[in-house]
């Protein structure tokens, strides 16, 4: 190759690399460019999807002080309805927590026989549910009160008021299914297929067997030994020892037998314990009990008590020794 040759050659690639250099240059250029633009096409939809919101906003301000007072009030209401709502369904769900730990623990001692300095009603209502508990429920919720349910099997129509009464906050106990004395105290081993029973259908609708329990008649009933003798401090220690607790009272409305209204508010408000494990029954035909219970819960929490449901750590009253149980018994 001549001299010329090769320097023409040279020349040649040297423009064609300044050429490729140039149209790098350019096409990052456009790439930038491109980029660029679509920035700015961004931006501006972003700030027409803005300005669109903000009318919306001042329309629907314009659109609401343009409303009549009867539809603005209307308009409040319902706002204040759904706040209400939401604030309501915040403390039911605080209340009802984690209750896990109310189910029955072989092996856990449960709650105390020492009384707490505060003043406590744990208001129990036994024998339901029945077509009597959801009044029972709606005067709780009035007066911002917790019970205890000790619940039978003898309505199962009404069992789903147990998982009613469960939400609320209220706590869930046993009482046997049937609460047929000769049946319950037939055997030990009666006892507790009775009482397997009742916690079947208790699971069903709160998920757990509950470790509250409330033998038929009480612990110290005298009922029991006309089925089998000395059932009753066989079972005492028996149920214990399967985890459960047993609940009696240290007071009574007396709504175990035919009473008025007036006699049952002058029963059940005549104790002064700071903690009192009070008996009432929720179960048909205590339309009374129903009559009686505003009173009597003004009337403790006017002196300071405060109504709470059982759980681990309440009092534990294992005995009834100074009231005198009706001759029917329905406890």
């Amino acid at each position: 190759m001549s001299d010329r040759e090769e320097k023409t050659g040279k020349n040649d690639n040297g423009k064609k690399n300044k050429g490729g250099k140039r149209n790098k240059i350019v096409a990052i250029k456009m790439i930038i460019l491109v980029l660029l633009i679509m920035a700015a096409v961004a931006i501006f939809i972003q700030r027409d999807k803005s300005v669109k919101e903000a009318a919306k906003i001042h329309n629907q301000k314009a659109k609401k002080t343009e409303q009549t007072p009867q539809a603005a009030q209307k308009e409040n209401e319902i706002e204040e309805e759904t706040e209400g709502k939401e604030e309501e369904t915040g403390d039911r769900d605080a209340s009802v927590s984690d209750r896990s730990n109310f189910a029955v623990q072989p092996g856990v001692s449960v709650g105390t026989t020492e009384q707490s300095d505060e003043k406590i009603v744990y208001l129990t209502l036994d024998d339901g549910p029945s077509d009597n508990t959801q009044a029972v429920l709606d005067i709780l919720d009035k007066y911002n009160a917790k019970a205890t349910f000790f619940v039978t099997g003898e309505m199962p129509e009404y069992k789903d008021m147990i998982k009613a009464a469960y939400d609320k906050g209220h706590t869930i106990g046993m009482h046997t299914y049937s609460h047929d004395y000769a049946k319950v105290y037939a055997s030990v081993d009666a006892y507790f297929q009775d009482l397997d029973q009742i916690g079947q259908m208790v699971q069903e609708e709160i998920g757990y067997v509950p470790c509250f329990i409330r033998f038929p008649g009480g612990s110290s009933n005298t009922v029991s030994k006309k089925y089998t003798a000395g059932i009753m401090s066989t079972l005492v220690q028996e149920v214990q020892n399967r985890g459960y607790q047993y609940y009696d009272w240290n007071g009574s409305s007396g709504d175990g037998s035919v009473r008025t209204t007036e006699e049952l508010v002058a029963q059940a408000t005549s104790f002064d314990s700071n903690n009192i494990i009070l008996l009432c029954h929720d179960s048909h035909g205590k339309q009374t009990t129903v009559e009686a219970l505003p009173q009597i819960i003004e009337h403790y929490q006017s002196l300071g008590y405060t109504f709470k449901a059982l759980d681990r750590d309440s009092f534990v009253a294992v005995s009834y020794t100074h009231l005198t149980l009706p001759t029917k018994l329905e406890v």
